[in-house]
């Protein structure tokens, strides 16, 4: 099996969520759903476990926290463009999420926006273009 992530992310609304991140490309894995749970597959490596908050509370002893107050993680989202980025944050803004929480981030090399789920989870698209990162850093081993 090889190496994934299963991000669990807590939400008040299953349903709406679910049809959120289905308008951001995501897909939804019927096998993993249910009432209480919606696996949203990003990639063949990567997928959101969009649980109840009732639901995703089982799984921690600590209080879950409230995204729209305080920022519990920021996930970032690699695309193959800079339209690919303004697309998704676009998207988000348009299927109920808040795009651009803050301003863009353009270093040349990589381009990053930022947009709110609507639970408050801070997703950061980005595109970075390889050739023109690694000319910028210079010519600098892959692992330390």
């Amino acid at each position: 099996m090889p190496k994934m992530i299963f991000v669990n992310l807590p939400t008040a609304d299953v349903v709406k969520s679910t049809a959120f991140y289905e308008a951001l490309g995501f897909t939804k894995d019927l096998r993993f759903s249910n009432e209480h749970a919606s696996a949203m597959v990003w990639s063949d490596a990567i997928t959101l476990m969009i649980l109840h908050r009732d639901f995703f509370a089982t799984f921690t002893p600590k209080p879950v926290a409230d995204a729209h107050a305080a920022t519990e993680v920021l996930l970032a989202l690699s695309l193959d463009s800079r339209d690919a980025v303004d697309a998704i944050v676009d998207a988000a803004a348009a299927s109920g999420g808040r795009g651009d929480i803050r301003a863009a981030q353009d270093m040349g090399f990589m381009y990053s926006r930022a947009f709110e789920d609507p639970d408050g989870h801070v997703f950061e698209p980005m595109y970075m273009d390889m050739d023109a990162a690694m000319a910028a850093f210079g010519n600098q081993s892959e692992h330390a």
